[in-house]
């Protein structure tokens, strides 16, 4: 059986003649590739038109992008900038002429840090108040002069002349020490004490001068004026003591107007009608 058809396929070959098979993609397929092609040629040109656009929009070049320019001392900046994230630079600054503006809708906080990410010192402005937190606070002019200083022991004021403008004047909760307190030209010096005492120590002397007006001392109980180991002067033209309380007059009829001023063993001062001799031993009952 096989010894028959053998000679069978070798004449079907012959007489049919060779056959031809063709290599490639026909019909849909063909058509489906050509879509393709034609849809990603499309993409490719829109992609291209839409960063063309972009690098437009946003005004790139080679010195940078936008307002944003790349310079030889670093990154210059050219009308208002938003940072959305953390900032880190060595200098900020204006330029030349122009003011810088920091603005925030809430606080503007700078903060000093070490090695460690530690906040050494800290600034922060908000709405409310401007805070420094650092171990030191110092103002100094330009030629390095101190003029305000701060810290956890005391306060130094360092100007030549302190000014304080409120219609209140300063309160001083505790004692306060100065070689000099004036007030300025034309205007009243006034040192009180509304609910306490007011004392005024000076290990070598007090001096009170009025040059163009009066002084004037008012207390409630005592005044006092004291003395260890010098005197008190009283150097005036003249010294009037209204106040004082007069004794009892020897004669009921007289009208004399001179009075002796006498001192009880107390310190209390009184006035006595005048005589030939002392009155001062007829009234002490004031001294009582």
């Amino acid at each position: 059986m096989p010894q028959e058809q053998y000679p069978h396929r070798s004449t079907m070959q012959t007489s049919e003649g060779p056959q031809v098979y063709k290599v490639g993609i026909y019909g849909w397929r063909k058509r489906c590739l050509y879509f393709f092609v034609l849809l990603l040629m499309i993409l490719i040109l829109v992609n291209l038109a839409m960063t063309i656009w972009i690098l437009k929009v946003m005004n790139f070049t080679i010195d940078g992008m936008g307002n944003l320019r790349i310079t030889e001392k670093g990154l210059k900046l050219e009308g208002d900038s938003e940072f959305l994230k953390p900032l880190y630079a060595k200098e900020i600054r204006s330029r030349p002429g122009n003011p810088l503006y920091f603005q925030s809708a809430r606080n503007v906080t700078v903060n000093i840090l070490n090695e460690k990410t530690k906040v050494l010192t800290r600034l922060v402005t908000g709405p409310q108040a401007v805070e420094a937190h650092s171990q030191k606070f110092e103002v100094k002019t330009l030629s390095g002069k101190l003029l305000f200083s701060a810290d956890d022991n005391e306060v130094v004021v360092g100007a030549e002349r302190l000014r304080v403008l409120g219609a209140e004047g300063t309160v001083f909760p505790k004692s306060i020490e100065t070689p000099n307190v004036r007030a300025d030209p034309f205007k009243e010096l006034r040192l009180e004490s509304p609910t306490r005492a007011l004392v005024m120590e000076a290990p070598r002397g007090i001096e009170i001068n009025a040059e163009a007006g009066s002084l004037k001392a008012t207390c409630r109980t005592e005044l006092r004026l004291e003395s260890k180991d010098g005197e008190i002067t009283l150097n005036s033209a003249k010294i009037k003591l209204p106040n004082l309380p007069q004794g009892s007059s020897s004669s009921a009829g007289s009208r004399q107007k001179i009075y002796e001023l006498c001192v009880c063993p107390n310190g209390r001062l009184f006035l006595s009608q005048a005589g030939s001799g002392s009155t001062c031993q007829i009234n002490t009952s004031v001294c009582l």
